[in-house]
């Protein structure tokens, strides 16, 4: 329903409920929970319009708003709210303890161990986390442009993949990768290059 606010940051703080900020949207508040790592980031100014992306959940007890400073970040929130037994706590904790490059890296590596980093996680949930989002990460074939200046290797495939199922349109993940690939070494692993992609496209 809300994909961004775009206003003034008036106020954040943290309590035993949860880490929060507050923005105003000509002239009403909003209360989003945020994550303890954009904490530090996020900065008090009524003189100066900020963009946070937003994502409302609705139970049946209680509506909630959670916000971060990043579309991937926010993106990934999502996804892991799709694993069944996965919570908006839950998701704040993995991305309390990892940024969303990290979450993405371990499902594709299968390294449910240092899933379990996060505080609530457990290696049984951590393994369901990798069962259940590997596909959903990586099941997107890009299409193959014979015009392409893109070379296939298998960190370009991946991310590639993780990128559509991201949400991003196929120009813009050519456009990125172009302007990443005089950045990178030719052995460079699928992190690195989803980092650096990430990155170009939060720009």
């Amino acid at each position: 329903m809300f994909d961004y606010f775009k206003g003034f940051i008036t106020d954040k703080r943290k309590s035993s409920k949860g880490t929060y900020l507050s923005i105003e949207v000509s002239g009403v508040g909003y209360l989003l929970e945020i994550t303890d790592r954009e904490f530090d980031t996020i900065s008090v100014n009524e003189d100066k319009t900020q963009k946070i992306y937003s994502v409302l959940t609705h139970r049946e007890d209680a509506m909630s708003l959670y916000g971060f400073v990043n579309k991937e970040t926010r993106d990934i929130f999502q996804i892991l709210l799709s694993v069944s037994g996965v919570g908006a706590k839950m998701a704040l904790a993995l991305l309390n303890e990892f940024d969303a490059c990290d979450v993405i890296s371990l499902v594709i590596d299968g390294n449910y161990k240092e899933l379990t980093r996060a505080k609530g996680v457990g290696p049984k949930l951590a393994q369901k986390i990798i069962l259940e989002l590997k596909d959903k990460l990586m099941k997107t074939e890009f299409p193959k442009s014979a015009s392409s200046a893109i070379p296939q290797t298998q960190a370009i495939s991946d991310t590639q993949a993780v990128l559509l199922s991201l949400g991003y349109e196929e120009d813009e993940i050519e456009n990125a990768l172009s302007k990443v690939l005089p950045t990178i070494a030719e052995n460079s692993n699928s992190e690195e290059v989803l980092r650096k992609a990430l990155t170009t496209l939060s720009m």
